[in-house]
């Protein structure tokens, strides 16, 4: 069975709420320009119930989405998000182990997978992002790093809770800096980390899971890296706050 392609928008800490709302209600009214992609919206936390509003206003099927979560249900974690919150508020993504998470806020495999289990816990579906620096790329080594953050971010998951996963590979040399991996570089990671789903679960488990590509896509260079096989889809940081841009991306996977 072909596996649904996503594109989801990132859109880090950007925007106030009533551009956040302009921008969700812009791309559900065009969302049929996408029909068969899946589009997810991420936007910052205290924004989460406005584009959450304005999607349902719209009676769109764009489905919302947080950048980051605690792994706790409650707690004293002042300034912290519980997953149950997100799903409060009608999330139904969550985007865990971002390259910006991991190098800015020490974010190691190890907690990565403690929020995975927990988003899965609560009805969530992590978009589970890994990827290599520009210094681990130039010394060979891109597949050790990737290898190292997809067993190590999903270790412990059932073959039932790893095909709920989506896994966005993000080279961090590629993310806000224009470059972007030629899709045969692309195509080459993607299809390892299928091959270590398949180790971790099965051939037939890693069949069905969805794995983005993320890093400076833009409508111009989006047609060429959905044409790779094991490409499903991308999660679109600086591109994702235009309507006309998130779109295009869209349609390219359509």
């Amino acid at each position: 069975m072909p596996r649904t392609k996503i594109v989801a928008g990132n859109w880090k800490m950007n925007l106030d709420r009533a551009k956040a709302k302009d921008l969700a209600a812009a791309v559900a009214a065009r969302r049929g320009e996408a029909a068969k992609v899946e589009l997810v919206l991420c936007p910052p936390a205290l924004y989460v119930e406005t584009v959450g509003s304005a999607l349902a206003g719209a009676k769109s099927d764009v489905r919302l989405g947080a950048q980051n979560m605690h792994d706790k249900a409650s707690g004293a974690f002042t300034g912290e998000v519980a997953p149950p919150m997100l799903v409060d508020m009608g999330c139904g993504y969550v985007i865990l182990g971002h390259s910006e998470r991991r190098t800015l806020f020490g974010e190691t495999d190890a907690a990565v997978n403690t929020k995975t289990k927990a988003a899965l816990a609560a009805g969530l579906v992590p978009i589970v992002c890994v990827g290599e620096t520009l210094e681990e790329r130039e010394a060979g080594r891109t597949a050790a790093v990737v290898t190292a953050q997809v067993t190590g971010s999903l270790a412990g998951l059932s073959p039932g809770e790893l095909e709920k996963v989506v896994v966005a590979y993000e080279p961090v040399w590629a993310i806000g800096t224009g470059k972007v991996a030629t899709p045969e570089q692309a195509q080459e990671v993607h299809a390892l980390v299928r091959g270590l789903l398949a180790g971790l679960s099965s051939p037939e488990v890693a069949a069905r899971v969805r794995i983005q590509y993320g890093g400076s896509v833009k409508p111009d260079n989006a047609a060429d890296l959905a044409r790779q096989p094991d490409i499903d889809g991308a999660l679109v940081g600086g591109a994702s706050l235009k309507a006309d841009d998130f779109l295009g991306i869209a349609k390219a996977f359509a």
